[in-house]
Formats: structure tokens, sequence, C-alpha cells
């Protein structure tokens, strides 16, 4: 039932005679604008891997390490991820709480140490932290996260 029979709406028209009016629903989002915001509520912005906008973010720990990180993730992209580099010259607290509010799946903390020892420290968007990551495993290991659209 629309509104103007629910409340009983009516006018005089010129002819002096009771008249029911039309009403003209509108709203500002489309079906895409609505589907995303259930989407988005469901997962409480915190999207599967499949899903997310920035899947990876590679995290710098000073300036010296931008070019492998550069390179690492050109390696990611070639893979198909989508990533991001963050080289700005903030603390690494900074930006690895900056990417969790943003709720990125995987933060790479990327310095001496993994440049050293050719491995990776992950960070997850739950804050749970693995050292010493091989770069093939892990992508090996993100693919199947892929497949499995968990």
């Amino acid at each position: 039932m629309s509104l103007p029979e629910k409340f009983d709406l009516t006018y005089e028209g010129k002819d002096g005679k009771k008249h029911r009016p039309f009403m003209i629903h509108r709203t500002i989002y489309g079906s895409i604008e609505r589907f995303m915001a259930v989407l988005i509520e469901h997962f409480a912005g915190k999207f599967p891997l499949w899903l997310s906008p920035e899947q990876i973010r590679i995290l710098t720990v000073a300036d010296r390490f931008e070019k492998t990180a550069e390179k690492l993730k050109k390696e990611f992209e070639k893979e198909g991820f989508r990533v991001s580099l963050d080289k700005r010259t903030e603390s690494i607290g900074k930006k690895v709480r900056e990417a969790q509010i943003q709720k990125i799946n995987y933060m790479l903390v990327y310095g001496e140490q993994e440049e050293n020892a050719g491995k990776l420290t992950v960070r997850t968007r739950s804050n749970e932290v693995i050292n010493d990551v091989d770069v093939k495993e892990f992508i090996i290991n993100l693919k199947k996260e892929l497949d499995l659209k968990s």
C-alpha cells in the first residue's frame, strides 16, 4: 500500500472533486550503491582478500629500502595482487596503525632484517605477526586464499 492510500491523502481539483495525489519516490542511491553499502556493512569493512580494493601494503622502515620494496611491489603486481607501497618517513608503528584502521589484509614490514634475509615480515589485519616468510611461499598461500574465496 502506498502512502497516498495509507494516509488517505486527497486534494480538491479544479473540477471541485477529490482526487488522490501521485507520489514519486526518489532515492539518491542506485542499486549498485545499495549493494555496496550492504556488502560493507556485512563485512564491517573487513573485506576478504579476493574482494579487497587494496590487498597488500608494503611498509618501509627507512628510505634506503625503497628500491627493493618497489621491486617487491612490482613482483606482487605481476602476480595480480592489488598492492601499495607506503614509503613515507613516518614511524613504522604509525604506518601499521593506519593500515589496520584502513583494514588492509596484509602489511609487509620491510627493513634491514628483511632485506638481508630475503624474507618478509607479514602482519595480518588481525595483528598476527609472522616472521621470516619466503616471498614465493607467501604468494602461493595468497593465491590459495584467493581461490578458496574465504
